[in-house]
Formats: structure tokens, C-alpha cells, sequence
């Protein structure tokens, strides 16, 4: 079993979309408007902050954006030991952002947020009636003027010998939010559990484009749409050695969007904040 490439310029690309999003609450495109060029670019910058003295100057603030080290990182729900990560967030357009990478980010963000709009428009016309009943407005409007769309720069440190037993890079979770738009990361290591309970691999070839359902879009779809669980395992000993930087953007919608009857998207987000000792 494997997750299908999707050819985003193929005429069936929305239906073999939402079918894989359906079979494993995650979907990879191929030939989508995000340049390989324009890709390559952010990873190296922001490679290289990660690289320097200079991120140190970005503390996080009480907004929850800049600089997150890894002795503050995340604990992944139902897990006691934190994640082998350092990320940045980056809120556009009020967030905190190095000057030099400012415009690079914002035009990222921008394009992936298009993008977004536009698959958020496939999985409502591939929603059976039954289901997209549900939406209380089109998927694509709800996330049009969020403030709340986070786009985390992840970068995973080379590893060193001395982590936490059974620590790896990112434990077993899901995505909180809406619809999560995520380049193929500069190393594998990404995996998604499937129906059978199989870790399966998540193609990592560059310029692939990985899409995956959060608990916000399956709240909203009355379950249809699964908000699978995933993790990103440690490196094999020959590859230890290498980081690993991924970019990926966290679809909000509006606070105020309804996702069902007990939930809009303020109250769902403070309920998982809360769960995660926020």
C-alpha cells in the first residue's frame, strides 16, 4: 500500500485527491504551482538562521510566534517526552520574522495559502450532499482573512547521541487545524498510520507537495474527512548526521466560522489548547 502522487494539472486531480484524502486523511501533488526554484530558496535561508547565533534574538512571545527552542518544544499529546525540534512561527502579517527573510516567507505564505483555497474548492465538490450539508459556509471562504493561519518553519538537529530515550523527532499527533500544506521536507522521515495501523511512508522526493486533513476540517465534516495520525521518526545511523527542515502551514479558519453544532473554530482551538496545557 502506498500514497498515490497526485499530477495537480491532470483533469481527474481533484477526484484522485480527495479520494486519497479520504482512504489516509493525506494527499501528495506533483506538478503544482509551487516553483522547485522558489522552494529551494526558503529552505537555505531559513537553513541557514537555523544555522546561526542570530534566532536566539527572536524569543517567542505570549502571541505565540518567533523563535521556540528545543527545551521548550511540544510534547505531542498522550506523550511524556518532548519532541527533537526547534521551529519558528510565523504569524503574516503581524508576526515576528528575521528582516532579511521577510520577503521570502511572506511570498511562500501567500502562494500556499492560494493553493490551499483552491483544494479546500475540490474537497467541497468531491463533498457528497450529505455531507457538505455540514459546512456552514464554502470551505474555501472560511479561512479568507484568518489571522490564525500559522506557518511553523520546523528544522529537526542533526542528532548527537545523547537525546532522551525513546524521544524522536516528532511523536504520534494530529494537526489541530483546518488543512495542513506541506512542501516535501529536505529529508524522509515523515509517516502516516493507516486504517490497518501500518506506519506508511510519505514520499519526501522534492518539490512534492503533501496535503493532510486536521481535526478542525473533520469536526467540520461530521467525520467524513479523517484527521489522521502521524509522526517523523529519527534518521538511520548513516543519515544522523543531517538535519531535516520542513515548512509547513496551518490552515485557521475566522474564529467565528461554525464547525458544527458544539463548535466554532475559537472554541474547538481554545478545547485543544487546553488539552495540550495551554
Amino acid at each position: 500500500m502506498n500514497l498515490l502522487t497526485v499530477d495537480y494539472t491532470a483533469p481527474d486531480a481533484p477526484l484522485q485527491f480527495v479520494e486519497s484524502l479520504r482512504e489516509f486523511g493525506f494527499a501528495v501533488l506533483a506538478n503544482h504551482p509551487l516553483k522547485a526554484e522558489g522552494l529551494a530558496q526558503i529552505y537555505q535561508a531559513w537553513q541557514n538562521f537555523f544555522n546561526s547565533p542570530t534566532k536566539y534574538h527572536y524569543g517567542f512571545s505570549p502571541r505565540f510566534d518567533g523563535y521556540f527552542p528545543p527545551d521548550v518544544s511540544e510534547t505531542a499529546k498522550g506523550h511524556q517526552v518532548k519532541d527533537l525540534k526547534e521551529y519558528f512561527h510565523f504569524y503574516y502579517p503581524w508576526g515576528q520574522c528575521p528582516p532579511e527573510l521577510l520577503d521570502i516567507t511572506v511570498q511562500y505564505r501567500q502562494q500556499a495559502n492560494q493553493i490551499a483555497e483552491q483544494l479546500l474548492n475540490w474537497i467541497e465538490q468531491y463533498s457528497p450532499p450529505e455531507v457538505a450539508a455540514h459546512y456552514s459556509e464554502p470551505l474555501s471562504a472560511m479561512i479568507k482573512g484568518s489571522d490564525q493561519t500559522l506557518l511553523r518553519v520546523l528544522h529537526y538537529p542533526p542528532l548527537n547521541g545523547d537525546e532522551e530515550p525513546n524521544a524522536i523527532r516528532a511523536a504520534a499527533h494530529e494537526d489541530i487545524n483546518f488543512l495542513t500544506i506541506l512542501p516535501a521536507a529536505n529529508q524522509p522521515g515523515l509517516q502516516v498510520l493507516t486504517k490497518e495501523n501500518q506506519w506508511l511512508d510519505v514520499p519526501c522526493d522534492f518539490g512534492l507537495l503533501i496535503i493532510n486533513i486536521g481535526d478542525m476540517l473533520q469536526e467540520a465534516s461530521n467525520g467524513y474527512f479523517p484527521s489522521t495520525t502521524h509522526r517523523v521518526i529519527n534518521p538511520s545511523e548513516q543519515e544522523r548526521n543531517k538535519s531535516r527542515l520542513s515548512l509547513p502551514l496551518f490552515l485557521h479558519p475566522r474564529p467565528e466560522v461554525v464547525l458544527s453544532p458544539r463548535h466554532t473554530a475559537h472554541s474547538y482551538l481554545q478545547e485543544r489548547l487546553k488539552e495540550l496545557g495551554f
